[in-house]
């Protein structure tokens, strides 16, 4: 029995099949773990979806803000594009985006030591503090009246945690932490317009897992999101695991008992949105 978590697939599902083959895959025994953003920029965002549904317990997702940006077009927030046009066109459509809403923000397991988020943790959280406040948000997305939640999903304020904080703007920012992350400060204010680079920090802003002083740097974590660091974290408790395969780089699993790396180099993709 072996336990993997991969990256973004973004609706690459011939190259996730082509890694499940590399790592011998077996549902019944093995177990995956997806950080999220399942969908979007690849081609098959639809076979992606179902595939991953129909694993039932042998796959464990986390909502990245892209499957959160399918949600939210299916409920008339956004024009979808590209692949999500095909979800959303499906005979399944309300099968699948209920499926999505169903997931959490943040997957940790006690056994393995392992917690899982799309984006990050900010420094400012614990692990309780964490599951706490991704709860308030999963507990709306996963109600009837979900649709109040994606008509005020979108946006970058507030740009730092407050536990006075009420209401969509709570709701907002922590999603936006868990799911949009890359930069903030030690006070976990957020910095949303540098997404590529790793070596030129914006000013007074680091990487949300290189705070010496974080709350979480002795969890071990696996995300995704970040393309651009190609999985380089320099930590031995935070490890990254979207290299970029949507954008000709490839998809990445590890196998979190023993931190092994499987890597499978893939086509350039067209970005579609």
């Amino acid at each position: 029995m072996s336990t993997y978590a991969i990256g973004d697939i973004q609706g690459c599902f011939d190259e996730l099949q082509a890694l499940l083959e590399v790592i011998n895959f077996n549902p019944k025994k093995d177990t995956l773990w997806l950080a999220g953003d399942l969908v979007n920029r690849g081609p098959k965002s639809l076979e992606t979806l179902r595939f991953i549904k129909s694993l039932g317990d042998s796959a464990i997702t986390v909502l990245g803000n892209h499957d959160l940006h399918l949600a939210a077009c299916h409920h008339g927030i956004k024009k979808a594009k590209g692949s999500i046009k095909d979800v959303l066109e499906a005979p399944d459509r309300e099968e699948l985006i209920n499926w999505i809403c169903q997931q959490p923000l943040i997957h940790h397991c006690p056994i393995l030591n392992y917690t899982m988020v799309h984006a990050g943790i900010p420094p400012i959280w614990s692990l309780k503090s964490a599951l706490k406040y991704s709860k308030q948000v999963e507990d709306l997305i996963q109600s009837p009246d979900r649709q109040h939640f994606f008509d005020h999903m979108y946006g970058d304020t507030p740009n730092v945690w407050s536990s006075d904080l009420e209401g969509v703007e709570r709701l907002r920012v922590i999603t936006n932490y868990l799911t949009r992350m890359r930069f903030c400060d030690a006070q976990g204010k957020l910095e949303f317009s540098t997404k590529e680079t790793v070596s030129n920090w914006p000013d007074g802003f680091q990487p949300w897992f290189s705070f010496k002083q974080a709350k979480m740097k002795d969890n071990r974590i696996v995300f995704g999101h970040w393309a651009a660091l190609q999985g380089n974290t320099e930590s031995n408790t935070v490890f990254g695991l979207d290299t970029g395969c949507v954008w000709g780089g490839s998809l990445t699993a590890m196998r979190l008992e023993d931190q092994e790396m499987f890597s499978l180099g893939c086509p350039s993709h067209k970005s579609i949105n």
